[in-house]
């Protein structure tokens, strides 16, 4: 909700700032609007995107080899573990001065940023779903609950660190909040969002 805010004040102090050059004639003001960093910082850091879903792992210690044997293994030695875990986790930039820049020409406004990446994740363990089937002969052993846990965030992690359609969502509504910023002026300019490890991306119009 903060967030939101947020963005409205800064949306609204743009407006006004533009009117206020409109209404005087000062070119001088929209130029500082546009070039101002802090604010677009913050508004970049704030155009967080939010993903939220349920991460799944089945780790058991029989395997069907299509023997005859498969049957005993499971009645008297088998231990097989289902645990799933919502989760929540955030995309986004995380600025720094060596990878954040913005330039303004004559006709193009470019705001240099770095690359979106997995700002935190988080498992609900409070929500956790845990089921077992286990053999006569094995008893429970929490410690394999805590080991199946440690991994499924591990690997969880991992698939969502190199997930290509969050980190294009990200990028593509970092866009659209810049885009509202600098709507005042892109009547006159077109806007780029350039990315660190990229050439350019495609001018919003």
């Amino acid at each position: 909700m903060k967030k939101i805010l947020y963005l409205v004040v800064f949306i609204l102090f743009t407006l006004l700032v533009f009117w206020l050059g409109k209404r005087f004639g000062s070119t001088n003001v929209s130029q500082q609007v546009i070039s101002n960093s802090t604010i677009v910082k913050e508004i970049a850091e704030l155009a967080s995107l939010d993903v939220q879903g349920s991460a799944s792992i089945k780790r058991s210690n029989i395997e069907n080899s299509g023997d005859w044997t498969d049957n005993l293994k499971k009645t008297f030695l088998e231990n097989t573990i289902w645990v799933t875990i919502p989760y929540q986790a955030k995309y986004g930039v995380n600025i720094d001065d060596k990878s954040f820049k913005v330039q303004m020409t004559d006709k193009k406004i470019i705001i240099s940023l770095p690359a979106p990446r997995l700002l935190s994740y988080e498992l609900k363990m409070d929500k956790m779903e845990t089921s077992n089937r286990k053999g006569w002969l094995l008893f429970q052993d929490d410690e394999t609950y805590t080991d199946v846990q440690k991994k499924l965030y591990q690997t969880s992690r991992a698939q969502l660190e190199s997930n290509p359609t969050y980190i294009q969502q990200s990028k593509e509504k970092i866009k659209k909040v810049m885009e509202q910023y600098y709507a005042p002026f892109l009547k006159d300019h077109t806007l780029e969002v350039r990315y660190e490890g990229e050439t350019s991306t495609p001018a919003l119009n």
